[in-house]
């Protein structure tokens, strides 16, 4: 009999029990009101137990059967569909032994070497029982050219000869491809959005002769709506420059592969002028709606101009996608937006508690600059104001001697500890020289206070800090310092530079400008020569970029084992674990671009707990799309600096280590 069974037995008999222990109780109460009735009570329950033991028995024995009966009839049940089953069915060790496959198994897999598959399904079984996960088998494979969804479960079996405990598992194959074929066509057939937008219209037109515009117009219009024809999709002009593109997800793959060939086929529309037709475009997929996608990609078209245009930005699951960047930023700024910005920020101060300045890790002059000039700006205005400053770079060596020497600055700068006490809601925090999140000097200072300006020119990462609420990030000025000068210049109220200010901001633009010989426009110029009002000691600043004579060995080092890949690309490296790898291999990189012929170079070094790379461009090389692909692998640590728009969009001498 089996355990069921007896359990049920067992129930019966002890209800039985109870009802006569009660009879019982219920007689000798009885027979204690009357003693006559002792001896029929007597009789009477002696019947009543002769009775109830014989209708037991015979209930038992007929329930007995019954669940005997049912309980073959289920088994028999089982065995059937185990063996009648719809889906393919196999039966077999960990070692591979197939105890019992049925029928649907051997048609399903006649043709196809099924050992292969039952091998790598049971090798991950036994991983599974080394570790004692005790987890069911759940997993999805292609077999043949089909798709099964393997489910199963695995016990143990009888020790074997050595004693050895084994399992054996049961493995049910669904056949699940209809419906992945449907999900694929499902999301192939999604909407994608994107947003074309013609990166210089404005100044071409201003170029083109008034007989000429509708011809290149049409032109332009004919080339994008041709485009969008080859996949299907739709084209609306929305406004003079800009297109909505809607089309299938499942011409996205096709665009990708082919680098999005319209940036380069719209730069074959004949101008006559050197300035090339450019384009920026950006798609995305991501949302649940379509105006959901839209506003996805109106975001990803700004961090696309944000980098220059003349590229390509693809949201997929949150993540950006860039393709293209080759064409040299023209300069396109309007002092109204200077001044806008300006008057902004002095009301933001004045309505501020106090005001702190911060910039990125590793500091350089481009960054020190700026940050002095917001601090002579908000010190003009009556504000309490700090510089945070939580180390200090082997390229501000000289410089730190220099502010040292200043008593007004012992007080302002602050390192992180002090930092952090002091900010609060009513802080102004603003940003400078960087726009990056995991970029800046001290991230936790950004969840402190909502009140956070960003002032970069760096090309615009997907890392950008979204909650600043005014930003003036402009990718054509030559450097922070630049920008600050700007916003010094058309402050309402009237701001006297200190000589180390005037100087420090000098010193950042003539950084990253090269000696005003790289990325250096007219407003550069007029910045400049704002600052020269105030007086400039030129040597001062010179000597702040002195090198010591070791550093300048090693970089000659670095330089003289450079290799020249495809005659225009230099790669060297630092081979020695150095904390400071990362400015060592910045100087290099722009030693290495100094060399005739060398477009672009990269500089790889250790700093002891992490890669750097440093890479540079003067040519028509990417290195920011390069690095970025790198940093996506999340197995190094890039670095890097700008010297126009066409490398990896840090605009500084000093190193962008991004720790990855």
């Amino acid at each position: 009999m089996s355990n069921n069974n007896k359990r049920i037995i067992k129930k019966i008999e002890s209800k039985t029990k109870v009802y006569l222990a009660v009879i019982a109780i219920l007689l000798i109460i009885l027979c204690m009101y009357e003693d006559a009735l002792i001896l029929p009570a007597v009789i009477l329950y002696i019947l009543l137990l002769g009775y109830t033991l014989w209708i037991n028995s015979k209930r038992i024995g007929e329930l007995s059967k019954h669940i005997e009966d049912l309980t073959i009839n289920v088994d028999t049940a089982a065995k059937n569909t185990l063996i009648n089953s719809p889906f393919p069915l196999v039966i077999l060790e960990t070692d591979g032994n197939i105890i019992w496959k049925s029928a649907n198994f051997n048609k399903e897999f006649a043709n196809i070497d099924i050992n292969t598959y039952l091998d790598e399904i049971s090798k991950e079984v036994k991983i599974s029982i080394e570790n004692e996960e005790n987890k069911p088998i759940d997993k999805q494979m292609q077999i043949g050219e089909k798709i099964y969804h393997i489910i199963g479960e695995y016990i143990k079996s009888k020790p074997n000869k050595k004693q050895e405990v084994e399992y054996m598992m049961t493995l049910y194959f669904l056949d699940i491809t209809e419906n992945i074929n449907l999900e694929v066509a499902y999301n192939e057939a999604k909407t994608c959005i994107g947003i074309l937008m013609i990166d210089n219209y404005e100044e071409i037109l201003q170029r083109v002769a008034a007989e000429e515009r509708p011809q290149m117009i049409a032109a332009i219009e004919k080339m994008m709506y041709d485009w969008a024809a080859t996949t299907g999709g739709i084209m609306v002009k929305t406004e003079r420059d800009t297109f909505v593109y809607v089309f299938e997800q499942k011409y996205l793959d096709e665009i990708e592969n082919g680098k999005f060939n319209i940036l380069d086929t719209v730069k074959e529309i004949k101008i006559d002028m050197d300035m090339p037709l450019t384009v920026s475009i950006a798609i995305s997929t991501d949302g649940e709606s379509n105006y959901e996608k839209y506003k996805s990609a109106m975001e990803a078209v700004d961090i696309v101009l944000g980098r220059g245009g003349d590229q390509a930005v693809v949201r997929k699951d949150g993540k950006y996608i860039f393709y293209g960047g080759r064409t040299q930023e023209v300069e396109k700024r309007t002092k109204v937006k200077a001044r806008t910005i300006a008057n902004a920020l002095e009301k933001l101060m004045q309505s501020s508690k106090n005001v702190m300045v911060m910039g990125h890790v590793n500091p350089d002059m481009d960054c020190v600059g700026a940050s002095l000039g917001i601090y002579r700006l908000a010190k003009s205005l009556g504000k309490e104001v700090y510089i945070i400053n939580n180390s200090v770079s082997v390229n501000l060596e000289n410089f730190a001697e220099t502010i040292e020497k200043e008593e007004e600055y012992k007080d302002v700068i602050i390192d992180k500890n002090q930092a952090l006490a002091k900010i609060s809601p009513e802080t102004l925090l603003v940003i400078v020289d960087t726009h990056k999140y995991s970029y800046v000097e001290i991230p936790e200072l950004l969840e402190e206070t909502e009140k956070i300006v960003v002032i970069d020119h760096h090309r615009r990462s997907t890392d950008f800090i979204e909650s600043s609420i005014l930003t003036f990030h402009e990718v054509y000025a030559s450097s922070a310092s630049e920008l600050v000068t700007e916003i010094l210049q058309y402050a309402e109220n009237p701001v006297t530079l200190e000589k180390i200010e005037t100087e420090s901001l000098y010193a950042g633009i003539m950084m990253d400008t090269k000696n005003f010989t790289f990325k250096t426009g007219v407003r550069t110029f007029e910045a400049a020569a704002y600052l020269r009002k105030f007086g400039v000691d030129i040597i001062k600043v010179k000597k702040w970029f002195q090198s010591s004579l070791e550093n300048y060995k090693v970089i000659a080092e670095i330089v003289k084992n450079a290799e020249i890949i495809n005659e225009s690309i230099g790669i060297s490296q630092y081979e020695v674990e150095d904390k400071n790898a990362g400015l060592i291999c910045a100087k290099a990189a722009d030693e290495l671009l100094t060399i005739s012929d060398i477009t672009a170079s990269f500089v790889i070094g250790n700093t002891g707990d992490k890669i750097c790379i440093s890479g540079r461009s003067i040519g028509d090389i990417n290195v920011q799309v390069i690095l970025e692909k790198l940093r996506r692998r999340r197995t190094y640590n890039t670095s890097g600096s700008t010297i126009r728009r066409n490398d990896n969009g840090t605009s500084k001498r000093g190193t962008n280590n991004k720790n990855k």
